[in-house]
């Protein structure tokens, strides 16, 4: 039985909490992108400049190879997250393209630090005969133009 796009919504969420970073970077198209605005939901898509995070599936590949390695020390006490999602809703679906809406809160704790970020998430899924695909996934967060603190896995 083939996933509902809302199942690909949670079912992303589920291997990113669980650290199945490959099974999760098997889910981005080869064209894939992974974007956290500096202007969160105020920020257009041709202001590819300012981001906390804009990452191709290699970037994010790279990314994955070093929080699993033993040589970032930022992750000598590995960090854990937790995403609360409420019920992605389609906002348009386009030859094979789908774009949802997905409000999330998002915990992150490593040792005593905790991490949390409110916010929502715009994800583009693309049909393939694969199945689906990231095409986008965009994460505005709420205060997004504030200083945050480090964050270091993918809300």
């Amino acid at each position: 039985m083939l996933p509902t796009l809302q199942d690909f919504i949670y079912d992303e969420a589920r291997l990113i909490d669980s650290a199945d970073y490959e099974a999760w970077l098997a889910l981005f198209a080869e064209d894939g992108r992974y974007w956290v605005p500096l202007k969160g939901q105020a920020q257009t898509e041709d202001e590819r400049h300012n981001a906390i995070a804009d990452e191709s599936p290699l970037l994010l590949r790279l990314r994955v190879a070093r929080l699993r390695g033993d040589r970032a020390h930022s992750q000598q006490q590995r960090s854990q997250c937790q995403h609360v999602l409420q019920t992605p809703r389609l906002l348009s679906s386009d030859a094979g393209v789908h774009t949802l809406h997905t409000p999330f809160t998002y915990a992150e704790s490593r040792g005593e630090e905790m991490v949390v970020l409110h916010g929502h998430c715009v994800h583009r899924l693309r049909e393939t005969p694969d199945g689906l695909c990231i095409a986008l996934k965009r994460v505005n967060l709420v205060n997004a133009h504030s200083r945050l603190p480090m964050i270091q896995l993918f809300p």
